[in-house]
């Protein structure tokens, strides 16, 4: 099996902990699913397009879903 390392900054990181949590899984289960998702859309021109915006981007910027000034996120107003 191979492995992937991902580094997250801790306001990449806490969200996501945070909905492993609150879902009672491990954050690797929540990380799968999103490349699960990535790669079932990957023939869209649109995610190709996402997929090399956000590689730009996070060199100078959080996601749009990452800790921000305890902003309520997306994930967390499903409660």
């Amino acid at each position: 099996m191979h492995s992937i390392k991902i580094h997250l900054e801790n306001e990449e990181f806490q969200p996501l902990v945070r909905l492993a949590e609150q879902l009672k899984l491990d954050p690797a289960d929540i990380v799968y699913a999103g490349l699960n998702r990535v790669m079932q859309q990957v023939g869209d021109a649109a995610m190709q397009q996402e997929i090399l915006l956000l590689k730009s981007a996070r060199q100078t910027q959080l996601p749009n879903w990452a800790d921000r000034a305890r902003e309520i996120h997306a994930y967390e107003s499903m409660t």
